[in-house]
């Protein structure tokens, strides 16, 4: 009987402790094994600091380990830094080339759409490889519209419509959707690339009012582009206003072929091909060095175009991102475009410092530093974090107005690698006091951890 007794207890403990082993649980943010009371007390008694709200947290990339948090599980307003997350989603969904286009060969025709590559014809990160192709093609060349996400992401600010850092998402961008200028002193019109736009380029009418002190202003809802007098020569981008016409319209003054619009609607017998384009590496080194937002936009759209051939979703990247590889992270993000220009996205420092974490996981260390902004080497941070012994601190930048933030890893003097998020919001100084000031406390981080 106790003999009996024993194995039944034995079979209810091992029935228990798989039971136990099979219940999911929720990913527990990591606690900190300490707080450098010195650390503390410099963002404490910080002037500058104190008046607005700061989130910082550092971890060990080797171990994992946090080792320090203040209001880490508080959510920011994250600006640019949320391009880390667009990284991240490119690595998990794209190949090792862009996919520029979608195509079906036909008799005589090429079905073609596109999938948010952004780098054809682009004025910074160019590609001609989907241009020869359809430009040397010897069939019609048909152009089929896909459902698009809107071109504004949610929570944009409408008026910066006129402004190079938001130009409008679409499936087949050419020309990075921007018209620039070159203007000369003195000179009443400037040079328009691509010419398509030069008719529609004006001199701004005198008494035109400019209290923005913009060279160029384009009419809100059409392709008007008035252009200021200046006193010295001057560049410009500005965005322009997208169609499916337009597009057909600027392929054709390009290509110097005609091409016809049509909808997209395959058969049982195509077979969906794929053009590949550009090295991914090289879209996201642009994105995160300098802070692209169009890049960083399109490339969400990419990660669609691998989930589904007739749609671009920028809302189902993330979702199949957080619902795939981020339900690990401590706190979930709300997350809702791909550059961060939406005051809406919102994250926790340890947040991000678990994705930095993730990120090291995932590309060797080596490339992953290459692709970001060094201090005092190149990108956002080329003027700040400077070391005559060459970069300690590679990082994405993110800035709106009240708002300044920095995420990403540091070499201590000790020779650890860090990651790092140090999150600014709602300060009223200027950005480049706050700078200042998290260079002073990074710059401490990096000689006494």
């Amino acid at each position: 009987m106790r003999v009996a007794l024993a194995h039944y207890l034995a079979l209810f403990g091992f029935l228990l402790s798989v039971s136990t082993r099979a219940q999911p649980t929720a990913p527990a943010a990591p606690r900190p094994a300490h707080n450098p009371a010195w650390l503390e007390q410099l963002l404490q008694e910080s002037g500058v600091l104190r008046r607005h709200q700061v989130g910082v947290c550092v971890a060990d990339v080797a171990t994992g380990q946090q080792l320090f948090g203040h209001q880490e599980s508080q959510y920011f307003t994250p600006a640019s830094t949320m391009k880390l997350f667009s990284l991240y989603a490119g690595l998990q969904l794209l190949p090792d080339s862009l996919p520029s286009l979608h195509y079906v060969q036909r008799p005589d025709t090429l079905l073609f759409w596109g999938t948010g590559d952004p780098t054809l014809l682009h004025g910074d990160v160019p590609s001609r490889r989907a241009f020869t192709f359809l430009q040397t093609y010897p069939g019609q060349l048909v152009y089929a519209p896909v459902p698009t996400a809107p071109v504004y992401g949610p929570g944009w600010s409408w008026d910066d419509y006129n402004y190079y850092f938001q130009p409008e998402r679409g499936p087949l961008p050419i020309y990075g959707h921007t018209v620039r200028f070159y203007g000369r002193a003195g000179q009443p019109l400037p040079k328009v690339l691509p010419r398509f736009f030069r008719p529609l380029t004006q001199p701004a009418p005198a008494g035109m009012p400019n209290p923005a002190q913009d060279r160029v202003r384009r009419q809100e809802q059409e392709n008007r582009f008035w252009a200021f007098p200046a006193a010295s020569n001057w560049v410009d981008e500005t965005p322009f206003r997208t169609s499916p016409a337009l597009l057909l319209q600027l392929l054709q003054d390009t290509l110097r072929r005609p091409l016809t619009l049509a909808p997209l609607r395959l058969r049982p017998q195509d077979s969906v091909r794929t053009l590949r384009g550009l090295p991914v590496d090289s879209l996201y080194r642009r994105m995160l060095r300098v802070s692209d937002n169009f890049l960083a936009e399109q490339l969400l759209l990419m990660g669609a175009s691998t989930l589904s051939n007739d749609s671009l979703s920028t809302a189902r990247t993330i979702r199949v991102m957080q619902a795939r590889y981020l339900r690990d992270l401590p706190d979930a993000a709300v997350w809702v475009d791909g550059s961060g220009l939406s005051r809406l996205n919102l994250v926790t420092p340890r947040a991000l410092v678990a994705l930095l974490l993730k990120l090291h996981q995932r590309v060797p260390e080596p490339r992953l530093l290459s692709l970001l902004a060094a201090g005092g080497g190149q990108g956002t941070l080329r003027r700040v974090y400077r070391d005559a012994r060459g970069p300690w601190l590679w990082g994405k930048t993110g800035t709106l107005t009240n708002n300044h933030n920095l995420v990403g890893y540091l070499r201590t003097k000790s020779g650890r690698l860090l990651a790092f998020s140090f999150l600014n919001n709602n300060h009223v100084v200027p950005t480049g006091e706050v700078r200042k000031e998290m260079e002073r406390i990074l710059v401490q981080i990096r000689d006494r951890m």
